[in-house]
């Protein structure tokens, strides 16, 4: 256990965005950080590693979605593109009555974060292994979700193509984005009406403690997505929907 002065930082981050965190879900996030650093040694997670940047950069950002949802009560949840486990994680030690699937096409990752799940005691929730083109055309997954996370990098509109299919109509589709999003996000606009969306709003703010500019986009999926979408893989980001 770190010492209080250690996790000021932390603290003052989850006071900007108005959260508190249980003693238990303070030692889940450690014992996260710890896992994360321990297995980085030996495979790429991440190249953040100092305590205070994983704070702020993942652990705080991924936490920023309460900014557009302030309570994801018991929602079916899907993390495309997770990675080491941003946002799902940390969404789910805020919310532990979700149930999240962390879906990513590196199995090495999912390995980690099927040991994170085990060891965090993180009950309705599972990992898949995949290309979202593939895994969104299976019926079991297609439209099932009521909201679609990624912090994934890639064009607003190739996320899109990836995402609203899991998003059941009523659901949301969420981007971590960064503070210059104007044109991205116009680009995208075609993909977003094609998939069945729509831009509720964007909420433009800064990581608690810096000066790192970040963005919401929050999609509202409104239609059914066309059966052709997403594109075989490798398509959509050689030829993105405009």
């Amino acid at each position: 256990m770190r010492k209080e002065q250690d996790l000021e930082i932390f603290y003052e981050g989850l006071n900007a965005l108005g959260i508190s965190l249980s003693d238990a879900q303070m030692e889940q996030f450690l014992l996260y950080y710890n896992l994360l650093v321990e297995k980085n040694k030996v495979m790429n997670l991440t190249a953040i590693i100092n305590f205070d940047s994983v704070v702020r950069k993942h652990f705080i950002d991924s936490l920023c979605l309460v900014k557009a949802m302030p309570d994801l009560g018991s929602m079916k949840v899907l993390d495309l593109g997770t990675g080491a486990g941003f946002p799902g994680v940390p969404l789910k030690i805020m919310f532990p009555d979700i149930e999240l699937m962390l879906l990513d096409s590196t199995k090495k990752k999912l390995r980690f974060l099927d040991i994170v799940i085990e060891k965090l005691n993180l009950s309705k929730s599972s990992t898949i292994h995949g290309r979202a083109e593939d895994i969104a055309k299976i019926p079991e997954y297609r439209e099932q979700f009521d909201l679609c996370v990624s912090r994934a990098v890639a064009d607003l509109s190739v996320l899109v193509e990836y995402s609203l299919p899991f998003v059941k109509v009523g659901g949301t589709f969420v981007a971590y984005k960064s503070d210059d999003i104007v044109e991205e996000l116009d680009i995208a606009s075609t993909a977003i009406n094609l998939l069945g969306g729509k831009t509720d709003r964007v909420l433009k703010f800064t990581l608690p403690g810096g000066d790192d500019g970040r963005s919401l986009i929050c999609i509202g999926k409104r239609n059914t997505s066309p059966d052709a979408y997403p594109r075989k893989p490798g398509v959509a980001p050689r030829e993105p929907l405009k």
